[in-house]
């Protein structure tokens, strides 16, 4: 097989391409720019296009498919040339349910905890010794790629995500994967880019749980009203199997699950985490895991890369980094740092980055997310607002759609790394939170030498 990609440089992209080069595809690829870590691993596996930009003299009748990214636009020369040779073009979702279509598919769909979700189950597959195909979007411990796909494995274990597939194909993600298993965690408005209301952004799940194939199976969050009511239009062939938060209970900084009278170690914190488990459970009982195999190998899950991942410590200082962007996300993870640790000090910094999170009307959304914090910084960078095209906001309008009272709002990165550094650390813990990275800011760096001075 011979397929060539459009936008190969893509978190998602590259690892796709990875995965079918391992499987012994011939996979070529074009791009107009590729920043690291994608560029090295491509480049590593001699997948790196020796130019950028677009070049239709690559496409050709020997292709077997054409896999177009979210970066490249309708215009694109080589699609037009693709298109024009007959050739099949996929999206990113549809090519993987067009490797995993005689397989299993457990997909894990949901506003926030579906990366976490998909990673314990993959974990826990692991542990166990199980062949499997996935796709998540965060590195894991142990993995050297986020997607693997084979010719082997019963089950196909996916993140699905409900932004768009392709600039073609404007259907979320996980619409396209058509889960035998089906996991929804909850269910709160993002990306009002795509979606202008909270009732379409619903729709979409709704939608969801009506791809559900035939005789298949739906894990839902019953401690989510929304998630709970909707579960309700599945169809009668469909099995319902609800979780809640898994029992637990924290000694000495210390979390363990309870089931029955014993206790089981975990080193991941937080109610959320605990719901995530739940969840994860739910599936590999259906997959014919048992409790004793589940919780032997959560033991050793140490979460999922930028997910509350401990970034420096010291005796009385613990700084961690969130991908929490969206307003569940903040509530989720400065809640848990503030109960986990509740004898010290939380400072929370956290970047508006995202479409939805720098548009002036979605700013209430935020309102009260960093309540549980001491401290609250709010970052965002004004240029980023010309280059998304939207309308400018102030630190005013910040202020008043988070409602803390106690929030500091910073537009330059340089001021807010030197808040920080005025802070007394020594009993105090710091969040910090972002789809991005705070304009290039080291995050290692600061967090080491925070600790190294507390």
């Amino acid at each position: 097989m011979r397929v060539h990609f459009i936008a190969i440089g893509g978190s998602a992209m590259h690892s796709l391409a990875l995965a079918l080069q391992k499987k012994g595809y011939i996979v070529t690829g074009s791009d107009d720019e590729i920043f690291e870590p994608s560029r090295s691993k491509l480049e590593k596996a001699g997948l790196l296009p020796p130019q950028w930009g677009w070049y239709p003299e690559k496409i050709d009748s020997s292709i077997d498919a054409v896999i177009l990214g979210m970066h490249a636009r309708e215009d694109n020369p080589e699609l037009l040339k693709a298109r024009e040779l007959g050739l099949k073009i996929f999206s990113y979702p549809e090519y993987l349910f067009e490797q995993t279509k005689n397989k299993t598919r457990i997909v894990v769909g949901g506003s926030h905890g579906k990366t976490t979700i998909t990673s314990m189950i993959i974990h826990v597959l692991t542990h166990c010794g199980k062949d499997f195909d996935f796709m998540v979007g965060a590195q894991l411990n142990g993995f050297d790629n986020m997607v693997r796909l084979s010719d082997t494995a019963p089950w196909a274990v996916f993140e699905g995500d409900e932004y768009l597939a392709s600039p073609l194909d404007p259907r979320p993600k996980f619409h396209l994967y058509q889960p035998n298993i089906a996991v929804i965690s909850g269910i709160a408005w993002d990306h009002i880019n795509v979606f202008t209301s909270f009732d379409v952004y619903v729709e979409q799940f709704k939608i969801f749980i009506e791809k559900i194939a035939p005789n298949g199976t739906l894990v839902y969050c019953a401690d989510d009203p929304l998630v709970a009511g909707i579960a309700l239009i599945a169809r009668k062939d469909v099995t319902l199997i609800p979780y809640t938060t898994h029992p637990y209970t924290v000694e000495d900084d210390e979390v363990y699950l309870k089931k029955d009278e014993k206790r089981y170690p975990v080193q991941i914190f937080g109610r959320h985490n605990m719901q995530n488990i739940a969840a994860a459970k739910a599936v590999c009982q259906v997959l014919g895991i048992t409790d004793e195999e589940f919780y032997s190998a959560m033991a050793s899950f140490q979460g999922a890369a930028r997910r509350l991942q401990l970034m420096a410590k010291n005796d009385y200082t613990n700084i961690y980094f969130d991908f929490a962007h969206a307003p569940s996300k903040l509530t989720a993870s400065v809640k848990a740092v503030k109960e986990h640790f509740p004898d010290r000090k939380l400072v929370a910094c956290m970047e508006l980055h995202t479409f939805s999170s720098l548009s002036e009307n979605f700013l209430q959304q935020y309102y009260g997310t960093m309540e549980k914090a001491d401290v609250a910084f709010v970052y965002y960078n004004p240029k980023v607002l010309e280059a998304k095209h939207l309308k400018p906001i102030t630190p005013e309008m910040v202020k008043k759609g988070f409602g803390t009272k106690h929030l500091t709002v910073f537009t330059e990165t340089e001021a807010m790394v030197e808040a920080l550094r005025q802070i007394e650390w020594k009993g105090t813990n710091l969040l910090l939170m972002s789809s991005g990275n705070f304009d290039g800011l080291d995050i290692a760096a600061l967090a080491r030498s925070l600790t190294h001075t507390s």
